[in-house]
């Protein structure tokens, strides 16, 4: 059976107040980068399971809401509750009423969130690590354990990060590492946003031990490096609604190609159509697999000229692979 395990360390909830007429509209939702992925995966038919922590009032409700979404829990219960934020769009613009962060997991809680994830793993077709909320929820070493553990028995897994958790899991050499432009350059990959420069942080991160590595740019389309290949992926142009969640709807779209045992360009058209049509729609990670799938159809896959090596700005030559590969583990 085609299956897919995200992992989603922390869910959150999410209240939204709308205008109905003269009235309020309220609207409660699971919320996260790992619940909006593994919506996505369900959309597109794979039988997903997303493996988290819930606590709190806000725990019980948030995971009622996954498991009425075709999603499967395996949970486990900690003490704290989970995130969440109330926000007020009335006015035609978002602005946030309230917050609540997730709390730091205790070591006995990651310990039991980590072998759940690790036993569900080896039944998966494909896993998927996606982030949390705050960077403090977790050790920094998790991503990279467990992504070096899955690797190791066999799995195809598929990480969505970016700052420290990024660095982790670079440690345990993933599958597919997908990554947005504008976190490479906050994460100190990449200088700026040109093409080259982006191509340059792709290598560095391959040199880390990535498979393929994906850097979604909105609406300039995204750039793949794999095996010996650079390409440039051109999806078609459609007026957005809401450009939240295509990133995530890119990662599920990759995972369920692979899940389905595609090689990694289809598997790349099916996640750029997946992230292209969800800009289209109210809904985070939204979206319809006949409509999915027919839109990548026209998605295409150019290739891209490799650019000069970069200098090591402190050597004046170019850094080698084990410079790279040092350079990326996270810091003891």
């Amino acid at each position: 059976m085609v299956s897919a395990l995200v992992f989603a360390p922390s869910p959150l909830l999410t209240v939204t107040i709308e205008q109905k007429g003269s009235a309020d509209d309220i609207h409660v939702h699971a919320g996260g980068q790992g619940f909006w992925i593994a919506r996505m995966l369900a959309a597109l038919d794979v039988s997903v399971t997303l493996c988290g922590s819930f606590g709190g009032e806000t725990g019980l409700v948030v995971r009622t809401l996954i498991e009425r979404e075709a999603v499967t829990v395996r949970g486990v219960d900690v003490e704290g509750g989970n995130a969440a934020y109330v926000d007020d769009r009335r006015s035609g613009t978002r602005t946030r009423v309230a917050q609540m962060a997730a709390p730091a997991l205790s070591r006995h809680e990651v310990d039991a969130l980590y072998s759940a994830m690790l036993v569900e793993g080896l039944e998966a077709s494909v896993c998927v690590l996606a982030g949390t909320p705050g960077h403090h929820v977790l050790p920094d070493d998790t991503y990279g354990r467990l992504a070096r553990d899955l690797r190791a028995n066999g799995r195809v897994v598929v990480a969505d990060l970016s700052g420290v958790q990024l660095r982790s899991v670079l440690d345990g050499a993933p599958t597919v590492l997908k990554v947005s432009h504008t976190e490479l350059i906050e994460g100190g990959w990449a200088t700026g946003g040109s093409e080259a420069e982006l191509v340059h942080a792709m290598s560095d991160l391959r040199a880390a031990g990535t498979e393929t590595v994906i850097v979604s740019r909105a609406e300039q389309g995204a750039l793949v490096s794999t095996g010996e290949q650079l390409l440039h992926v051109d999806a078609p142009r459609l007026e957005p609604l809401d450009h939240r969640g295509a990133g995530d709807s890119m990662t599920a779209g990759v995972a369920a190609g692979l899940a389905h045992g595609w090689s990694i360009e289809p598997a790349i058209r099916l996640g750029a159509a997946a992230g292209t049509l969800n800009v289209t729609r109210r809904g985070l990670a939204s979206g319809e697999r006949e409509a999915i799938e027919q839109l990548a159809r026209h998605v295409q896959l150019r290739p891209l000229e490799l650019p000069r090596a970069r200098p090591n700005p402190s050597g004046g030559r170019t850094t080698t692979p084990e410079e790279l590969a040092a350079r990326a583990r996270p810091a003891s």
